[in-house]
């Protein structure tokens, strides 16, 4: 959930609500600050009134990367964006070209890019792949086409595809 707090804009990772003893109950939340990417907790008493944000969600499709930054495009109206790497984080690391991203804007303006649960990425170098492995507790490296590097099992080799989680930057399996 998205809140408008202090007038600014805050995502909510965790809320507890909490009663201690005789006193008056009140909720726990840890949040971070959408602009600068800062995290906080805040404690909110029952007489305190919170605005929730309302975004827009557009389904968009990643085109390409340049010097400039990496390109969408919204799938309904053909409009194109550019965002920032540092605006991107982590996601950079999954992006392909054709991949269907969810983009939340307020005002507008973007906030965030949902990935899809997963994504199916090449890998372009590891260690040669052990002829008859089975599935074990042992992993390797592997550098995949869009430069995430993530361990795999022993049998992965160069040029396989494999499905990688977007939450966790893990493998899950051959593709």
């Amino acid at each position: 959930m998205v809140i408008k707090f202090n007038k600014e804009l805050f995502s909510v990772f965790k809320m507890e609500h909490r009663t201690p003893g005789n006193l008056r109950g009140f909720v726990q939340v840890k949040m971070r600050k959408l602009s600068s990417g800062s995290m906080m907790e805040h404690r909110f008493s029952s007489e305190d009134k919170v605005e929730r944000a309302a975004l827009e969600q557009h389904d968009m499709e990643f085109l390409y990367s340049d010097s400039e930054g990496y390109h969408f495009m919204n799938t309904e109206t053909y409009e194109q964006i550019q965002l920032s790497e540092d605006f991107l984080g982590d996601a950079t690391g999954f992006l392909i070209a054709n991949l269907k991203v969810s983009v939340e804007f307020y005002e507008g303006k973007p906030m965030g890019v949902e990935l899809p649960p997963s994504v199916t990425l090449t890998i372009v170098e590891t260690e040669p792949g052990i002829k008859g492995a089975t599935v074990s507790n042992v992993t390797k490296p592997a550098k995949l086409e869009t430069g995430l590097v993530v361990q795999v099992p022993p049998f992965c080799s160069e040029g396989e595809k494999i499905r990688v989680s977007t939450s966790e930057s893990a493998y899950l399996e051959r593709a």
